[in-house]
């Protein structure tokens, strides 16, 4: 059990009216310096297949993309112990502070991908914040038993707002 402090600045810029928060960033995702990196995590193949467009596996490219569709990427723990990606692990949380995104974008709709991000969020970031977050079903690998088409079929409210 480690504690860490989030290594990486939430994605976002003025135009992003979609916020997508996990709960902490995993090992892969650490070492890579952005989000949902690891090549078993589903996240950027689902977003793929939802807005039917190709990702290219570099920051740049998923970094244009959440650009052009408007999303952005940040997680509910800024602080934490945490063992290895273990989400069920984490203690001790210090939440991110979202006030940076939410006054410089123009964030319609929070979500978070998996059950701990979306209690952490109305624990920590609910009660401020005012914003209802929907909770999507986590793309990890380690929730395989959700198929990548039930993702897929449920992450497509991302574009029916």
């Amino acid at each position: 059990m480690a504690n860490l402090t989030h290594p990486f600045k939430p994605y976002y810029n003025k135009d992003s009216q979609i916020l997508i928060l996990g709960s902490f960033p995993s090992v892969v995702s650490r070492q890579k310096n952005f989000y949902y990196a690891h090549p078993s995590n589903r996240f950027w193949p689902v977003l793929s297949a939802v807005y039917q467009e190709k990702i290219k596996d570099n920051i740049a490219s998923k970094k244009a993309f959440l650009k052009k569709h408007k999303i952005a990427l940040y997680d509910v723990c800024y602080t934490c112990d945490i063992e290895a990606s273990k989400d069920d692990s984490i203690k001790n949380v210090i939440p991110t502070n979202l006030d940076e995104i939410i006054q410089n974008s123009n964030i319609k709709y929070i979500y978070t991908t998996g059950s701990l991000a979306y209690k952490l969020y109305n624990k920590y970031h609910y009660p401020r914040l005012k914003i209802k977050a929907i909770s999507l079903p986590s793309p990890s690998s380690a929730n395989a038993k959700m198929s990548i088409d039930y993702l897929i079929s449920v992450y497509k409210m991302l574009i029916n707002n």
